[in-house]
C-alpha cells in the first residue's frame, strides 16, 4: 500500500465517507499480511518507495497464486518477474481486466489502480537484441513503478556509429541503463560520452569465454569510465530499482524536496 492509497482512505474517513471500521480493514495489513505460504510487506512502499514484487523463479505455482490472489482481492498491483509462459497464461486466464503478460521480459502484471506518472528521463541503452530480454525486463519495472523510459536497442561496440546517432537524445537523459554481455564493454562507452548517473547491467549473452556473464560483471566492474554502478548478472529488475532511486532525488515527489 502506497502513501497516496493510505491519504485517500484518511481523507475519505475525515469527509465522513468511510467508516472507522472500513478504514481499518483497508489498513489493518500493514505493515505485512500473513498469507501462510508467505509475508507480503505492505509497509515496504511507505519505507522506500517499492512496493513487493514477486519473483516467480523457484516458487510453486500453488504458493505462487496464493500471493497473487490475496494482493488482487485487497486491490493491490501486482508485478511479478522471471515468469514462465506458463505462469503467464495462468495469469491471462484468470480474466483479470488489466492483466497482462510479456515473453520478451518474463514479467506479468496486474494492476487494481492507476500509478501515478513519475518525472524524471530514462534511458536504457542495450547493446544487442540477445540482450533485449534483460533490457525489457528493466523497462517494465520502470513502468510499473510510473516511469516511462527511452530505449536505444542493438547499439552495441560492434558497430559504434550506432550508438553515436543517439548521443544527442542520451545527452538529455537523467540516468541510463546500459545492458549488455559478450565482453561488457558497452557501458564503459557509454560513460565517456555523457555525463548522466549509469547503472550497468551484464548479461549471460555470449560464448564459452563470457563464463555465463561474468566475464561482462568483471569489465564493468574494471570500467575506465568513472563512476559506474554495476548491478548482478541479468538483474534487470534491479537496474531499474537502482535507476529510480536516483529519478526520484533529481525530481523528488511533492512534499519530499
Amino acid at each position: 500500500m502506497d502513501a497516496n492509497t493510505i491519504k485517500k482512505i484518511l481523507e475519505a474517513v475525515e469527509k465522513g465517507e468511510l467508516k472507522g471500521g472500513e478504514a481499518f480493514e483497508k489498513l489493518k495489513h500493514i505493515p505485512y499480511a500473513d498469507l501462510g505460504v508467505g509475508k507480503h510487506d505492505g509497509h515496504r512502499a511507505l519505507r522506500n518507495g517499492f512496493s513487493e514484487v514477486i519473483l516467480c523463479e523457484g516458487k510453486d505455482s500453488g504458493h505462487l497464486f496464493t500471493i497473487v490472489n490475496s494482493l488482487v482481492e485487497r486491490k493491490i498491483n501486482v508485478f511479478g518477474t522471471r515468469a514462465t509462459p506458463e505462469v503467464g497464461r495462468e495469469v491471462l486466464s484468470r480474466g483479470h481486466p488489466k492483466a497482462d503478460y510479456d515473453p520478451v521480459s518474463r514479467t506479468f502484471k496486474i494492476i487494481s489502480h492507476d500509478v501515478e506518472p513519475q518525472k524524471g528521463r530514462l534511458a536504457i541503452v542495450c547493446a544487442g537484441t540477445a540482450d533485449m530480454s534483460v533490457a525489457e525486463e528493466a523497462r517494465r519495472t520502470a513502468e510499473y513503478f510510473g516511469f516511462e523510459a527511452k530505449r536505444f536497442y542493438d547499439v552495441g561496440v560492434a558497430g559504434l556509429h550506432r550508438l553515436v546517432s543517439h548521443l544527442e537524445e542520451l545527452h538529455d537523459a537523467d540516468c541510463a541503463i546500459v545492458v549488455a554481455g559478450m565482453e561488457g564493454a558497452l557501458p564503459s562507452v557509454v560513460g565517456g560520452l555523457v555525463s548522466c548517473p549509469i547503472v550497468a547491467c551484464p548479461t549471460s549473452v555470449g560464448y564459452g569465454a563470457n563464463l555465463k556473464g561474468f566475464t561482462a560483471l568483471l569489465a564493468m566492474l574494471n570500467s575506465c569510465s568513472e563512476g559506474i554502478a554495476v548491478v548482478n548478472i541479468d538483474n534487470g529488475f534491479g537496474a531499474a530499482c537502482a535507476a529510480l532511486r536516483i529519478l526520484r532525488k533529481v525530481h523528488p515527489a511533492e512534499g519530499k524536496k
